[in-house]
């Protein structure tokens, strides 16, 4: 499921890479009739992936639900490959954005089908590790890409791009290649009367083959009686996502999750990096894109070890503490770039300002990974019931995008324009996303996916589901089950 992620990752270098070099699509040139990239086409260019993505999102949930999640992972990978070949051969720019963009629908399908699978396929003590280690794979794309971009860059003519562009092609035929040995979603399953295949992929996944484990026995029950309560009330259609008030707090909670995974000044840091590398002081090709490629390995041992660790402790807390992290430390950014601009202004270099901002630079993504990357996927997967789940990360998926487009548009423009005062702007929306996430998110920690489906529902609703196990597990069940029943109910999330 990591090659998901992969695949994504191997889109944002290539941007930097043309932002670096001001190597264009044969077809482009500026007013003097050179190639080169001006801010406003950089910020369209790097924005249409995001645009891709938000075409992709009304279909992705359907395709999910009608055709399973392999067979989402499967279209999705076959529509990343073709949008890969069409930007290797691309002969200007135009051709260039729509192979961005068909990358960009190809991704989001595999990423609301992958992980919705790895978050309900994987061990209740497991699955959290699992979904946060999921969005921790976007930095091995991006290492990989950024050392294919490091050895491309000396090429005098278009394979200086046209050589990553096509090797974007390689996790997706990854992807293709083994996505059938992999079992499908038991919910999924279950949802469509395949019981036997269900509990068959339950035992051997959670219970090492045990058909008599009470473990699978109880899921089992816990995850039929869930899903026939959630689809006795739901229509699977868009107007379930606000038909309740538990359901339009979901909505909202997702909605702003996708602003904050793509405003937080990641996509500022990201994609123009070579821009601020620049204001820093590192004017050379040589210097960013090595600078870029460390940042990557950085961001990938951070990335992995906060996945590791993260699910020992409350949700709320740690959105929270990422939150305020990003603030302090953009603040700090911010300070670095008035000095090194007002060094600039009298005509002198302030190097260790310059050194400072890189200090801050490469501090800031540990910050981002405690909130945004780690525990993204787990919450969403938590946060909706199964009947809404592949439309509740469609959501968070839409509003990310529409905000990547945002400020993939409005960064180099911004930047350009009034500089480092530009960077004041993403304190105060970071410093709101504080207080965001202390008011509305619910914790969500310890509980199976099934208790969480009735988060924010009637206390009827939830106890129906509880009693509908009950009789499942007390129907056909052994002499000693009830015992230990409670204990396997409430397996750790």
């Amino acid at each position: 499921m990591g090659i998901i992620s992969v695949s994504d990752g191997t889109s944002d270098p290539i941007v930097t890479h043309l932002a670096a070099e001001d190597k264009m699509p044969c077809g482009y040139k500026d007013k003097d009739g050179n190639l080169a990239i001006e801010p406003g086409l950089l910020g369209f260019i790097s924005s249409c992936y995001q645009l891709g993505s938000v075409f992709g999102v009304p279909i992705a949930p359907y395709f999910n639900q009608r055709f399973g999640r392999r067979w989402s992972i499967m279209v999705g990978s076959l529509i990343m490959s073709a949008g890969a070949v069409l930007q290797c051969v691309a002969q200007h720019v135009a051709m260039h954005i729509v192979a961005r963009m068909i990358l960009g629908f190809g991704i989001v399908l595999c990423i609301i089908a992958g992980s919705a699978l790895i978050g309900e396929l994987g061990h209740p003590k497991e699955r959290s590790i699992l979904t946060s280690l999921f969005n921790s794979s976007y930095f091995i794309g991006s290492i990989v890409a950024s050392a294919i971009t490091l050895r491309t860059v000396d090429i005098a003519n278009d394979w200086s791009w046209r050589v990553p562009s096509i090797l974007q092609i390689c996790p997706s035929l990854v992807q293709i290649s083994l996505i059938y040995l992999l079992p499908e979603s038991p919910r999924w399953l279950i949802s469509k009367d395949r019981d036997d295949e269900a509990f068959a992929i339950l035992v051997k996944y959670h219970a090492e083959g045990d058909a008599d484990s009470l473990l699978a026995r109880a899921e089992m029950a816990q995850i039929k009686s869930t899903i026939a309560i959630e689809l006795d009330h739901s229509k699977q259609s868009w107007r379930d996502m606000i038909r309740t008030p538990g359901m339009r707090r979901r909505v909202f909670i997702a909605s702003m999750m996708g602003l904050f995974t793509q405003m937080s000044g990641n996509t500022l840091l990201s994609y123009y990096s070579s821009l601020l590398f620049g204001m820093m002081g590192y004017t050379t090709t040589f210097a960013k894109t090595r600078i870029n490629l460390a940042n990557n390995c950085w961001s990938l041992l951070t990335a992995t070890i906060t996945a590791l660790i993260i699910t020992r402790f409350k949700r709320r807390f740690m959105f929270m503490l990422s939150a305020g992290l990003m603030c302090t430390v953009f603040i700090a950014i911010t300070v670095c770039f008035q000095k090194l601009g007002e060094a600039k202004a009298a005509g002198v270099k302030n190097g260790a300002a310059g050194i400072a901002a890189l200090v801050f630079y490469f501090s800031y993504q540990p910050c981002y990974n405690i909130g945004n990357n780690a525990l993204t996927y787990t919450y969403l997967v938590e946060l909706f019931p199964y009947a809404e789940r592949s439309r509740g990360i469609g959501v968070e998926q839409l509003f990310g995008k529409l905000g990547g487009f945002f400020s993939s548009n409005v960064n180099p423009v911004a930047l350009d324009a009034i500089s480092w005062k530009f960077l004041a702007i993403y304190c105060g929306w970071i410093f709101f996303e504080l207080i965001f996430v202390y008011i509305f998110y619910p914790e969500t920690q310890g509980r199976t996916l099934e208790e969480l489906a009735f988060l924010f529902e009637d206390k009827a609703l939830a106890d129906q589901a509880v009693e509908a196990v009950e009789k499942q597990i007390h129907f056909g069940g052994k002499e000693g089950d009830d015992t230990k029943m409670e204990s396997v109910s409430r397996v750790e999330a």
